[in-house]
C-alpha cells in the first residue's frame, strides 16, 4: 500500500501528503470500478468485497450452516458437471468485471471458455470480463441484496441463468434470461430443475436443500448421461478454436 509522505508545516506540525495515499475500502463507498479494484488490491486480508451499481458491499462474516456448508455442496455439484463437460469452467468467488459500475464476486459461476464460443473473456490480469453464462449465490441474510440490485445487474449485463439458494427460506430460485427478463425455471413432473444454458446440469432442489447428497449426485448423473448433454459437448468441441 502506498504510504503518506510526512512534511513539516510552519509551527512544527507534521502532516501527511495525500497525493500518494490509497484510501481504505469501506462499505457504502461509491466508486468507479478502477478505484474499487485499486483499493481492494491493498487489502489482501479481505476475502470478499463487491461493487454493485457503483456502490461497495462488504458482507458480514460467513456462518457455517447458513453459508459455508451450502456453498460447498453447490460448488461440488458444479465441479462434477465441469469434470464431464469439456469446454466449460466453474469458478468460486472470483471477481467479475460486468461493466464500469459492477464488479460482483459471486459464490460460484460457470462459463463456456472463450475459445469454445463463450460470452466472457479472460483479461491479461486474469479477471473474468463480461457476463458469465451461469451465476450462483448462496443467500441467507443477503437474500434481499442478491434478489435486488445484484439480480438487476446480472440480468442487464446478459447473465443467461441466475441461481439463488435462499438458505433460511429453504428455497432455490433458478432464473433464465429471456429477452432481458429473468423468468423462473420450473421443475418437471419429477421435481427436477434442468438448465437451459448448460444441458445436462440437472438438480433436485428439494434434495439439495435437505442435504441428500446421493440424490443430488444421482440426478446430475442422469443429466450427464442424457442425449442433450452429449449434443452440448459435441457443439462445444465443434466451436473450439484452440
Amino acid at each position: 500500500m502506498a504510504l503518506k509522505t510526512p512534511s513539516t508545516q510552519p509551527g512544527g506540525v507534521t502532516v501527511a501528503q495525500d497525493d500518494c495515499v490509497i484510501p481504505p475500502l469501506e462499505n457504502g463507498d461509491r466508486l468507479t470500478r478502477a478505484e474499487f479494484e485499486r483499493r481492494y488490491d491493498t487489502l489482501p486480508e479481505l476475502k470478499k468485497a463487491e461493487l454493485i451499481e457503483g456502490e461497495v458491499y462488504m458482507p458480514s462474516p460467513v456462518r457455517h450452516r447458513q453459508h459455508s456448508h451450502p456453498h460447498t455442496r453447490l460448488v461440488t455439484w458444479l465441479g462434477i458437471y465441469e469434470t464431464d463437460t469439456p469446454g466449460i469452467e466453474a469458478g468460486d468467488n472470483g471477481s467479475v468485471r460486468l461493466d464500469l459500475d459492477n464488479e460482483p464476486q459471486p459464490d460460484a459461476y460457470l462459463i463456456v471458455r472463450p475459445e469454445h464460443g463463450g460470452q466472457v473473456r479472460i483479461s491479461e490480469d486474469d479477471y473474468i470480463e463480461g457476463a458469465p453464462e451461469f451465476v450462483a449465490e448462496v443467500a441467507s441474510t443477503s437474500a434481499s441484496y442478491d434478489l435486488g440490485k445484484k439480480l438487476s445487474a446480472y440480468r442487464r449485463s446478459g447473465v443467461r441463468e441466475y441461481f439463488v439458494w435462499r438458505v433460511l427460506d429453504r428455497q432455490i430460485d433458478w432464473f433464465v434470461n429471456r429477452e432481458g427478463r429473468f423468468d423462473l425455471i420450473l421443475p418437471t413432473d419429477d421435481g427436477v430443475l434442468r438448465s437451459i444454458a448448460f444441458p445436462g446440469l440437472w438438480l433436485d432442489p428439494a434434495a439439495m436443500v435437505r442435504g441428500d447428497k446421493a440424490r443430488v449426485k444421482a440426478i446430475l448423473q442422469q443429466g450427464l448421461n442424457s442425449p442433450e448433454h452429449a449434443d452440448f459437448v459435441a457443439r462445444l468441441e465443434r466451436a473450439s478454436t484452440a
